[in-house]
């Protein structure tokens, strides 16, 4: 069974349908003892930093959470719950992480330019990943494949080893991580069509 983390913080039932289309079994759940009982969990997240992490503490998950990935349990952050993992965001201040993965969330810097055109932040739409390491939940997907984004703020992890993609947006900034059991898009695959739901069923296959 995949649990994925309501703490009020995501786009919970588009998730969980991607995870009916290639045939997972998933549950959105609000309570944190239901981490015990899960093979899999899935944090996702949309919306400010300080506030994903300060619901999530609220909502009491964070020691359950920390507990699951201590454990070797399959980990799937995303967006948000990319970010959450690392040591701390600059978004509306300086606000602490879980600090599974030292590094920073950084905003995209002021006047970057593609083309001759000054690019928008957010960085929203389609746009490509480049692999610098293939886990398991990226089997079968091509170099350059196309992806869905919505985010101003993007992670800088200390250690280069756990950058599994990366992407183009003014800057080349890591899209995806994988570490042991842990493996985090800053895209949505939920909403990324065939892409996105083959690394939804990857993750749901992961031991």
């Amino acid at each position: 069974m995949i649990a994925i983390i309501d703490y009020g913080m995501g786009n919970l039932r588009s998730v969980q349908k991607g995870f009916e289309k290639v045939g997972a079994e998933a549950i959105v759940t609000a309570d944190p003892r239901k981490l015990a009982e899960a093979e899999k969990v899935v944090l996702p997240g949309v919306g400010a930093f300080r506030d994903c992490m300060s619901n999530l503490e609220q909502a009491g998950f964070v020691e359950p959470l920390l507990k699951v990935i201590a454990e070797g349990r399959p980990f799937l952050g995303i967006c948000v719950g990319m970010q959450l993992l690392f040591t701390d965001s600059v978004e509306f201040g300086l606000y602490r992480g879980l600090d599974i993965i030292p590094g920073h969330v950084l905003r995209f810097p002021e006047g970057m330019r593609a083309a001759g055109e000054e690019l928008k932040v957010p960085h929203m739409g389609w746009n490509q990943v480049s692999f610098r390491q293939r886990p398991q939940a990226f089997t079968g997907i091509d170099e350059g494949a196309n992806v869905y984004f919505v985010h101003s703020y993007y992670v800088a992890p200390a250690d280069d080893s756990v950058i599994a993609t990366e992407t183009d947006y003014g800057i080349t900034f890591c899209s995806a991580i994988c570490r042991d059991n842990i493996v985090a898009t800053q895209f949505h695959p939920e909403k990324s069509q065939a892409v996105g739901l083959r690394i939804l069923k990857n993750f749901a296959e992961m031991k």
